[in-house]
């Protein structure tokens, strides 16, 4: 045996000696919670218990580990901006000649400790609605979007422009999506480890955009949580280079864009 996995019955005497007796021989020894979370990639939010966190493994994250991911957020933001100029150019005119308005919009996002930032993107709907930047979560036929606004938001492409966030230090490459405060204010209302979120820098892509479904309801947002948690207590190297690649797939494949 080289796990074992202790389940939350309590109608059954719990064998303190054998499973340690076991421990001490190498065998591991999980709980059900961490077992779930190894197995699905993502925290089972709706029966996190705060007592479980505090002695749960994760969570750990050194000061070097943190300038080292800042010093990869920038060259990785000079390196994307150099590698999708002509991208962003031909964009940029593809806008103009669609539809009357700006070439960008910016909206309030809660970043990290609840500090509040504008985040840039590549305007994707028509000017004339005024909507954009209201807090109205996006159907997948929404009528406000333009027909360039659908490609680019397919691909991605209108998140381009906050690679210019991550260079001024409002996000990361990787990290939880940033949110409206107004969500974000709904969203700790509906569930308290939500704010949680904050505790690290958010970021262009992350663990849910890249393993779960395009989400425009309170419910879909509890689920990405369990991975956005995920992240925060599992987070590395390994992690980081992993979310990038899937990221790739996602941009060409359109998996998990809407």
């Amino acid at each position: 045996v080289d796990s074992l996995v202790v389940s939350d019955d309590d109608q059954h005497p719990f064998p303190v000696r054998e499973l340690l007796r076991l421990r001490v021989k190498g065998v591991e020894v999980l709980d059900c919670d961490s077992f779930y979370e190894r197995i699905v990639g993502k925290l089972p939010v709706s029966l996190l218990r705060e007592s479980w966190l505090i002695s749960a493994p994760g969570f750990l994250h050194p000061s070097w580990h943190q300038h080292i991911k800042r010093m990869i957020d920038i060259v990785g933001a000079l390196l994307l901006l150099t590698l999708a100029m002509p991208v962003m150019v031909l964009t940029a005119i593809a806008i103009k000649l669609d539809s009357r308005g700006p070439l960008f919009f910016t909206q309030e996002r809660v970043g990290k400790d609840g500090r509040r930032f504008k985040v840039y993107k590549f305007r994707s709907m028509h000017h004339d609605r005024r909507v954009e930047n209201d807090t109205v979560w996006t159907s997948g036929a929404d009528p406000r979007v333009t027909r360039v606004g659908r490609i680019i938001r397919r691909h991605r492409i209108d998140e381009l422009p906050q690679l210019f966030n991550v260079l001024r230090g409002d996000m990361s490459l990787v990290g939880p999506r940033p949110q409206h405060p107004e969500w974000v204010e709904t969203l700790c209302r509906e569930d308290p480890f939500y704010e949680w979120r904050h505790f690290v820098p958010p970021g262009l892509t992350g663990w849910a955009q890249v393993s779960y479904p395009y989400g425009a309801s309170v419910q879909d947002h509890r689920e990405m949580l369990c991975y956005d948690l995920y992240y925060i207590k599992h987070m590395n190297f390994e992690m980081y280079v992993e979310i990038a690649l899937k990221t790739i797939e996602v941009m060409l494949f359109r998996k998990g864009a809407k």
